[in-house]
């Protein structure tokens, strides 16, 4: 991170270990570094991905005024215009697609990614895909000549571009602002990776690693899995009259089984009525997976999330599969991650998770604001500048109430801004932002901080701050941000914390911050995680992908 970081490339953050990794039990077992065992996994194929052999044949080409003659009789491939003359100049207008006058295998393969594009959750379709459909099809005609059909080719390439913003890219930098996503957006030449792609060969690697945030594709194998279980299950409702505990026997207790199996937490008897240890060992995966409290018991809370409706599981995973469209690809420096639904910040090196921990995020009137920003202060022993909108609200009616009120509070005026009085909270253990903050310059005056309120961790839902993000482990996250200087020890940090004495440290690297919000992603195990969708984010954005209208 000597050098300045583009945020839109530093994203391999959040949903790739986002679950599991809790405060409790992480800080004990994240002393070393754990290499994210999901990339051997992700992105098998592209539907049959497009591998296949290519040709760099450049004896075959065609004249660049076909790119304007196909434009005229296919309009609606127009804003593609640029993207074709770029990809064919570089080329010198060979052709891409033919091997010896014959289609080359990625042809099909993309083909078959256009004509099931719901398996992306798109369901907004692109222009001529049954015209390439046919295409395709005519070029596999048992004609005796072999020759490249210069419309076939540029119908696939204006195809790829076409599919490559809506797959890859997704809804437009308005829908994004419109839902309150201020993440920077990536940014990449698609026709350099559409070259890419073409030039590999059958003894290069089978997978692909499409231009799309890797959870992208895990969540495109769930999104298969619960449209096959929708399919065939009516999941009805599961209804519990009495506590069940380990040990009973009820007839419920197979439903619940039955339930887990099809959930892939559950692999032992469903038919038997038993409540066994391998119950309470799938209930507490449930739990873990749903960000419940993981007791292993079917409590209220636990089989209203067995019940929630497999329609509605699938729309939350499409709206998490188009937010990593949003998302850049991949990051080798240090960054923090926060995902609000999850209530966790994880701390990153490269795509390897060092730890995680608990963290309190903005309540649903004060909501955490979802943006990219570079950590450059630690402050020990805060002042805590009350906010205007918290002096009005809350301590100029406490004063008029109590004239007592500062001093019980630790608090003093600093004069007036903006005809209010500027509260100050003097540092010490009482302090609003407890020992330390760790500060990100922003538009939202979001940061990170200590906190007083201790209990508040140990809440399975954590949405009780101002907007700001409370930090369970905040002498731990001041060890990291500092480690670069050998001289903050762990004995001199703690000290500067409880010394009661503002101090501003500047740190030498930037630290990259991203603040998101997922409701559906896979964690490290390769299990489907979901969150509650705490400031109803989701049902705006599902609205504008199932309909199709949404701006692309």
């Amino acid at each position: 991170m000597q050098n300045r970081l583009k945020p839109q490339y530093i994203i391999l953050l959040i949903l790739s270990v986002l679950a599991l990794s809790n405060c409790k039990n992480g800080s004990k077992k994240h002393h070393t570094l754990k290499a994210d065992s999901l990339k051997k996994k992700m992105a098998k194929e592209w539907t049959k991905t497009i591998p296949g052999n290519f040709s760099n044949q450049t004896e075959l080409v065609f004249d660049s005024a076909q790119i304007v003659t196909f434009l005229q009789k296919h309009p609606d491939l127009t804003p593609y215009e640029q993207d074709l003359r770029n990809f064919y100049r570089k080329r010198k207008f060979a052709y891409a697609w033919y091997e010896k006058g014959i289609l080359i295998e990625q042809a099909g393969n993309l083909n078959d990614r256009l004509m099931n594009l719901q398996n992306e959750g798109i369901y907004k379709g692109i222009p001529y895909q049954k015209d390439l459909d046919s295409l395709i099809f005519d070029s596999h005609s048992k004609s005796k000549i072999k020759k490249p059909d210069v419309g076939t080719e540029l119908m696939l390439t204006a195809q790829y571009f076409a599919f490559s913003k809506v797959a890859f890219r997704g809804m437009s930098d308005s829908v994004s602002r419109a839902v309150n996503w201020f993440l920077p957006r990536k940014k990449i030449a698609y026709d350099d990776y559409l070259d890419t792609l073409l030039k590999k060969t059958s003894k290069e690697s089978t997978t692909i690693n499409e231009p799309v945030y890797r959870q992208y594709d895990l969540l495109k194998n769930f999104l298969a899995k619960y449209r096959a279980l929708d399919a065939h299950e009516s999941w009805e409702p599961i209804k519990i009259s009495k506590k069940l505990k380990p040990g009973d026997s009820s007839a419920v207790v197979a439903l619940i089984k039955t339930r887990l199996y099809k959930l892939e937490d559950f692999k032992g008897d469903t038919l038997s009525n038993i409540f066994d240890d391998e119950l309470k060992t799938a209930i507490t995966q449930f739990q873990q997976r749903h960000g419940l409290s993981a007791d292993g018991l079917p409590g209220p809370g636990t089989i209203a999330e067995m019940n929630v409706p497999l329609k509605s599981r699938i729309k939350q995973i499409i709206v998490n599969m188009e937010r990593c469209r949003w998302l850049p690809v991949s990051l080798n420096s240090e960054y923090l991650a926060v995902n609000i639904p999850e209530f966790k910040l994880h701390v990153y090196r490269g795509d390897s998770l060092l730890w995680s921990c608990n963290v309190v995020v903005g309540q649903k009137v004060h909501q955490t604001v979802i943006f990219y920003g570079e950590m450059q202060y630690v402050v020990f022993s805060p002042y805590w500048n009350v906010p205007e909108s918290i002096v009005r609200a809350e301590v100029l009616p406490a004063i008029r109430s109590n004239h007592n009120y500062l001093n019980e509070h630790n608090m003093v005026m600093a004069g007036k801004e903006n005809g209010l009085p500027i509260i100050q909270q003097k540092p010490g253990p009482s302090n609003s932002l407890g020992l330390v903050k760790f500060l990100f310059p922003n538009s939202y005056n979001i940061y990170l901080h200590d906190t007083p309120s201790r209990s508040l961790f140990g809440e399975s839902s954590r949405a009780f701050s101002h907007g700001c993000i409370r930090v369970g482990e905040p002498a731990k996250l001041a060890s990291f941000v500092l480690n670069y200087d050998s001289t903050w020890t762990a004995p001199r940090i703690n000290k500067a914390m409880h010394l009661g004495k503002e101090q501003v440290v500047k740190l030498k690297k930037k630290l990259p911050v991203f603040i998101a919000y997922f409701t559906a992603f896979t964690d490290r195990n390769n299990l489907l995680n979901f969150r509650k969708d705490i400031y109803d984010r989701d049902d705006q954005l599902a609205s504008m992908i199932m309909s199709g209208t949404g701006q692309y």
